[in-house]
């Protein structure tokens, strides 16, 4: 019996519960290969604004007790980690929707450590919300990253991952995730750069079976024009990448940051190193924000999310789509392989 892709819901006050709903009405052979860690009562509401909008009828949503549980009735596989209650209002920042989340991801990265699922693709969560829940990080891959380092029982630091975002034709890796823009400059380092080409590297051996071509992009306008608008790229981000090459690693750049994304979508590349967040995110979402996955480097699991947030305006209406949670589902899926 092939082991289950868990989704965890994601805020039940957004679009999470629905997107998966969604999905497996777009696509059904997903029924047998997909469990969600959640809250049947939620994934029954959003199964009923689904499925009038779509006119269409709504999977039956099956309370199972494990996350490898495959004797139950045919549907949509609920895995009951929330403490049963009403639903929470849809489309505002609330404790409880935040608390609910954080239960979710918990369950589900616990079964992803234990082996008891293949992968994990997360629906979106509202990090305000996580926050007012007293959740001490973030977001997601801060988060998993802490889960799994006290799984494995060693400190975080010795377990770096990083985010990368990727649509059908772009790649980007990010050296620092959820920082401000001064924080995100001050972690641009040659050890922190190094650390995440390697990481880079060994995801691409790992699940592609071969060496990525790695492109860097540069922190300053021009990559620093030889020094004009900084020497970011010859003090720091240089040096990494000719020990990264030392390494054997086939990685080019600093380049200008305004041109690489353009060459590597022109497919120079397999990957880009982007400095901070909003510089790798802006050109990933703008090629493809509906089929935009992201995925965490560096987890001892396969873990993809869609490249979207919450969208409460569109909480409750049914009319979300699932395209980028479908990527996220068959990246995962092709990532992690059938596991017996």
């Amino acid at each position: 019996m092939v082991a289950p892709v868990v989704v965890s819901m994601g805020d039940p006050a957004g679009i999470g519960p629905e997107i998966v709903v969604a999905a497996v009405m777009e696509r059904p052979d997903w029924l047998e290969r997909l469990v969600v860690a959640g809250d049947a009562a939620t994934l029954e509401r959003a199964a009923r604004v689904v499925a009038a909008v779509r006119d269409q009828a709504a999977p039956a949503i099956v309370g199972v007790q494990s996350p490898g549980d495959v004797t139950s009735p045919a549907g949509l596989r609920v895995w009951q980690v929330c403490d049963p209650q009403p639903p929470v209002v849809w489309g505002f920042v609330q404790p409880e929707a935040g608390r609910m989340a954080a239960r979710c991801i918990r369950a589900a990265a616990a079964a992803a450590l234990s082996g008891q699922v293949r992968a994990l693709v997360t629906a979106p969560i509202h990090k305000e919300a996580l926050s007012l829940a007293g959740e001490p990080w973030p977001g997601h891959t801060e988060m998993l990253q802490a889960l799994a380092a006290g799984h494995l029982g060693c400190p975080v630091a010795d377990l770096p991952v990083r985010m990368m975002l990727s649509e059908p034709h772009l790649r980007t890796v990010l050296v620092s995730i959820h920082v401000s823009l001064r924080e995100a400059i001050e972690a641009v380092t040659t050890d922190r750069v190094l650390e995440t080409l390697l990481i880079t590297d060994r995801h691409f051996l790992r699940f592609g079976g071969r060496r990525a071509r790695i492109a860097v992009a540069g922190l300053n306008p021009h990559a620093g024009e030889g020094g004009l608008f900084g020497r970011e790229e010859a003090d720091i981000i240089a040096p990494a990448v000719e020990r990264a090459r030392a390494q054997g690693l086939d990685v080019q750049g600093p380049f200008p940051p305004d041109t690489v994304f353009m060459r590597a979508r022109q497919g120079a590349f397999d990957v880009v190193i982007a400095m901070y967040h909003d510089q790798g995110l802006i050109a990933v979402k703008l090629l493809g924000l509906d089929h935009g996955v992201n995925t965490t480097l560096g987890l001892p699991f396969v873990r993809t999310s869609p490249d979207h947030g919450t969208a409460f305006d569109l909480a409750g209406t049914g009319r979300a789509s699932p395209a980028s949670l479908l990527a996220a589902l068959e990246a995962a899926d092709q990532a992690s392989g059938p596991v017996a």
